[in-house]
């Protein structure tokens, strides 16, 4: 089966929550630290971004502060600490394309992502499957 690629997305922080990506018509470029994410960018031309609010390297969203000013058309999907009401205000008073804790199952942090990139027609394998 051939799948035609519709997005270039960047995961940053994301560690194993990346897999649940992985049904999407997307190519994913993973990223463990706000460093190594900046760095790409010089070199990778995405389409969205989704990123842990606190990364070890650059806490209090400062890589999504420092790339919403960089790149503000860029689709951003944020991923905050469940509860943490402030993390959540900051990241949305930043203009995020959506936000999502940590806590958020598997199946609506999939279909945000494909809403955010506007993915027509996309099938969960999951779904076929089960």
């Amino acid at each position: 089966m051939v799948v035609l690629i519709q997005a270039t997305v960047l995961t940053v922080g994301l560690n194993g929550r990346n897999e649940i990506l992985r049904d999407l018509p997307i190519r994913l470029v993973a990223k463990q630290s706000g460093i190594e994410a900046a760095r790409s960018l010089k070199n990778e031309d995405v389409d969205s971004i989704i990123s842990r609010w606190d990364l070890d390297d650059m806490e209090n969203g400062r890589f999504l502060k420092t790339l919403r000013s960089a790149r503000p058309g860029v689709a951003t999907v944020a991923l905050v600490k469940a509860g943490d009401r402030a993390q959540e205000i900051a990241a949305r008073s930043l203009g995020v394309s959506a936000v999502l804790t940590d806590e958020s199952d598997d199946e609506f942090f999939r279909e945000t992502v494909a809403n955010v990139l506007r993915l027509k027609g996309h099938i969960s394998m999951g779904a076929v499957y089960s």
